[in-house]
């Protein structure tokens, strides 16, 4: 009884901060509009407003090719039935239920490729993470380990890129070194999603991260080709079978740019110690702009591991979002994805557990380490995000509240506040803050 009271004392405060920081951002962005607004001229009889925005958009300076720039994430996972292992399953970088998390503390220095190059052009990228998230998206390298806390240090992505404009009028793009794998819908960077809570396909369907060589040939406008080799899935320095994976597919760009599909496969062996069991994943994304409103996001994933008793893992999500302004974004996510075996979807106790796996040391037994079994899991979110205006030299802010439910179609995976009351199904209600500069 006395957990079960403190775990409704965490749940009454995430409901409380989860309401009270939408509202203090909603009324934010409000204000802020309203003065945008009234700040506005107005325009004049001859024109002269008109003239000089233009003149204002002639004299604007070209963006620097260097920038040095960074967000800090923090949120929470509100689980109103305070599971006694304060987990939420299902989850990975969201996975603590009723506690906030300071997931990123991010920084990155780029010198992004100049899409619009026809000659020869180069750039790079480093980004350095520190946070809850880097649980789950650091790669097998130095980092790992430093810590057994809750908030780790990693290094994202560190690659060279190059343009060299050969074989195509479009040229080649190439990236050498360790970065971010372009496969689904979601990415680690919290700003190109449409949810704080991510999707089975984006936990447990695709790498992270990989590190080797990544070229896209831009065949035209409409066709881009992806090939690359790289040491496996969310592999860096250390290997933990020393064996090379390839990653390759096709893009395409039509409508204008409004459609887009990106559609990549990664092949190799992945299991530690093991180079003779190869892993098989696959995803296609793609967006349409529907209007200048609406857009829809479809996220196809098919995965497949030769290890006996692993087998497919495979599903889809379906998100749609609307933007009613230039600061308020709804969206919503539905998504079904099957663990044949019971292989891929799982929790872990242990703030190191998940790296201990992929390294291939075996964790310490424990209750709260474990797998759903095999299932179909279905999810549903619907969220909203505000964009308040905020001073200069902040790039922006983001304000992120949703309600997510899931359920296991034939196991009983989700906690309650009793080890034995298991549930099919679960509710969370999530939170996110990200503060650009």
């Amino acid at each position: 009884m006395k957990h079960k009271t403190q775990g409704n004392n965490y749940l009454s405060r995430a409901i409380l901060f989860t309401l009270v920081v939408s509202v203090a951002g909603l009324a934010a962005t409000l204000k802020a509009q309203n003065v945008t607004a009234s700040a506005s001229p107005s325009p004049s009889p001859d024109g002269k407003a008109v003239k000089d925005a233009k003149k204002a958009v002639e004299e604007k300076k070209p963006e620097p090719r260097l920038k040095l720039y960074g967000w800090i994430e923090g949120g929470i996972t509100g689980n109103p039935r305070s599971p006694i292992d304060n987990h939420n399953f299902g989850h990975l970088y969201t996975d603590r239920a009723n506690e906030p998390l300071l997931n990123q503390a991010s920084i990155v220095a780029e010198r992004a490729l100049d899409p619009n190059a026809t000659g020869f052009d180069w750039g790079f990228k480093a980004w350095f993470m520190y946070g809850s998230d880097a649980r789950y998206a650091q790669p097998l390298g130095p980092l790992n380990f430093v810590t057994n806390e809750r908030v780790q240090p990693a290094f994202i992505e560190a690659y060279a890129s190059l343009h060299p404009p050969v074989l195509t009028s479009g040229g080649l793009d190439l990236k050498l070194g360790q970065y971010a794998d372009p496969m689904s819908a979601e990415t680690i960077d919290p700003r190109n999603n449409v949810f704080y809570s991510h999707s089975y396909i984006f936990n447990f369907g695709v790498p992270s991260t990989d590190l080797g060589a990544l070229a896209v040939q831009h065949v035209n406008k409409y066709v881009d080709i992806y090939a690359g080799i790289n040491r496996g899935v969310n592999t860096a320095i250390y290997d933990n079978n020393n064996s090379v994976a390839f990653e390759g597919g096709i893009g395409l760009n039509l409508l204008d740019g409004n459609l887009t599909t990106v559609a990549l496969t990664h092949i190799g062996p992945e299991n530690p110690n093991n180079n003779h069991d190869w892993r098989y994943l696959n995803d296609i994304a793609t967006t349409w702009k529907i209007n200048k409103c609406l857009t829809s996001i479809t996220d196809l994933n098919l995965i497949y591991d030769t290890l006996p008793g692993a087998g497919y893992g495979y599903g889809f999500a379906q998100y749609f979002t609307y933007q009613f302004t230039d600061w308020l974004i709804a969206g919503v996510r539905t998504e079904l994805w099957r663990d044949d075996n019971g292989f891929w979807v799982a929790q872990f106790r242990a703030n190191n557990d998940f790296l201990h796996l992929l390294n291939g040391d075996v964790p310490a037994p424990d209750p709260s380490t474990r797998g759903g079994g095999s299932t179909t899991y279905f999810e549903t979110t619907f969220g909203v995000t505000f964009k308040p205006n905020v001073p200069k030299p902040l790039a922006g802010l983001l304000i992120r509240p949703e309600v997510r439910y899931d359920r296991a179609l034939n196991t009983r995976p989700f906690s309650d506040a009793t080890a034995q009351a298991n549930r099919h199904d679960q509710i969370t209600l999530g939170l996110d803050v990200i503060l650009e500069f």
